[in-house]
């Protein structure tokens, strides 16, 4: 883990930066990772961190200033892990996460799209509408602290605002320290999940220890008082309860305008954190795929339908997958809600399962949208489809590059066209869409 060296200042010309913010300067004796530094800029810094390969410095001063240098919008920048570029501007931002899931694509897989899509943008900030905090009381602060977990350590960051968050989330957070703080289990909740629908939003609390009578109706009152549906939840998602077992409670629902559908989802459900770009997103999918009503698509990691239902109004037949058999009955009763009756959903493993019972050789196109680990083990399946075009969304741009070699080589896609999605400003996520064809 190395340990805290005591060094005097230095100053270097930066060489390259990483998407974690820290820039590189090249040193007597070894590399250094300096923070929220930019390429070409010079810098007087610090070592604080000895590492086997390379040392960790704080940036001190930035004596000649990148031009793509802004000043971080959040007060917790620096502090707060939950971002990482905000000292760089919106636009150099794109830029970087483009290059970087080019480079992967060089790298990793050997390959370059036969054509570049202008990477996808949306607003810089206030575009979170999920997002799982820390809450820990710190007795030398005499509260409770609520927020992300502190840049490259485990404690909680004391903020008071976050400005990623959308408004309505991110003014919840000074009214969760006091409230987590009222409680008698205080000691016993850990984190919680905040979800924002179009409609409403949802508090979930992680509580370690049963809430007493006395608690209980604290957080009756908590809920009446902000508004949101309060759920408790004791162990894993199967443990998750709303606050009030006996009444109802109100769905959470986001919209897509452009195509007419309104898609439920719960507390804990995966959803896209950034609706405009999640719209985006799928416009620029289906304008890929140009479908012409008469195709048959399969549709993998299809989660509550986000996909699955706009590809539905566009083809002859889509048919879900997703490894949760309670994520297709959610996806199953939005496509009902909808009334849409060309979608089918099926709970598959496809890397295990030869050949369902529903499976059909004459499948048009194949979308895939699967978590950070990626698609490899569902690739065989994807080419036993006999699909002319597959549509990959990805969230980490190595997974898809090393997805991408083996659909080439294996499999005989061709790499039509990629480009990144910024679907979280302000950090160093990249998200990419690519189209394959063969």
């Amino acid at each position: 883990m190395g340990k805290w060296i005591d060094n005097p200042e230095e100053t270097a010309t930066v060489r390259d930066a990483m998407m974690d913010g820290r820039g590189v300067v090249d040193v007597p004796g070894k590399i250094v990772f300096v923070d929220a530094s930019i390429s070409g800029e010079v810098v007087r810094f610090r070592r604080q961190r000895r590492r086997k390969n390379y040392d960790e410095a704080e940036l001190l001063e930035v004596i000649e200033a990148s031009p793509d240098r802004v000043e971080p919008a959040c007060a917790n920048f620096g502090v707060c892990g939950g971002c990482s570029l905000q000292h760089l501007g919106p636009t150099a931002q794109l830029k970087a996460k483009q290059a970087t899931l080019l480079d992967s694509f060089r790298r990793i897989a050997g390959v370059q799209p036969e054509h570049v899509l202008q990477p996808l943008a949306g607003r810089p900030l206030g575009y979170r509408r999920r997002a799982r905090l820390g809450a820990k009381l710190v007795d030398k602060k005499g509260r409770v602290l609520v927020g992300f977990r502190e840049q490259r350590k485990p404690y909680v960051a004391d903020m008071q605002s976050c400005e990623t968050l959308v408004p309505e989330l991110a003014a919840m957070i000074p009214g969760l320290s006091a409230f987590i703080g009222s409680l008698d289990i205080c000691r016993q909740i850990p984190q919680i999940e905040l979800s924002h629908g179009d409609n409403a939003f949802a508090l979930v609390f992680r509580v370690l220890e049963e809430p007493g009578s006395a608690d209980l109706a604290r957080f009756e009152k908590f809920q009446d008082q902000v508004g949101a549906h309060v759920w408790l939840q004791s162990g894993g998602p199967d443990t998750l309860q709303p606050l009030n077992t006996t009444g109802s409670h109100q769905d959470l629902w986001y919209e897509l305008p452009d195509y007419g559908l309104r898609l439920t989802f719960g507390p804990l459900d995966f959803i896209q954190v950034n609706q405009d770009m999640n719209r985006r997103m799928i416009r620029q999918a289906l304008a890929l795929l140009e479908l012409t009503g008469t195709e048959h698509v399969l549709d993998l990691f299809c989660g509550i339908g986000n996909f699955t239902l706009p590809l539905a109004l566009n083809s002859m037949q889509v048919t879900g997958v997703e490894l949760d058999t309670q994520m297709v009955c959610k996806a199953e009763a939005n496509a009902r809600a909808n009334n849409l009756t060309n979608t089918s959903f099926h709970a598959a493993d496809l890397s295990r399962e030869e050949q369902p019972d529903w499976w059909r050789e004459d499948f048009d196109i194949v979308v895939l949208d699967p978590p950070r680990i990626g698609a490899r083990d569902v690739l065989p399946a994807v080419a036993r489809t006999g699909a002319a075009k597959l549509l990959y969304i990805s969230c980490h741009p190595g997974s898809m590059a090393r997805d991408a070699g083996i659909l080439i080589s294996e499999h005989g896609f061709s790499l039509k066209a990629a480009g990144a999605m910024d679907m979280f400003p302000q950090t160093s996520h990249v998200e990419a869409m690519a189209l394959f064809e063969r």
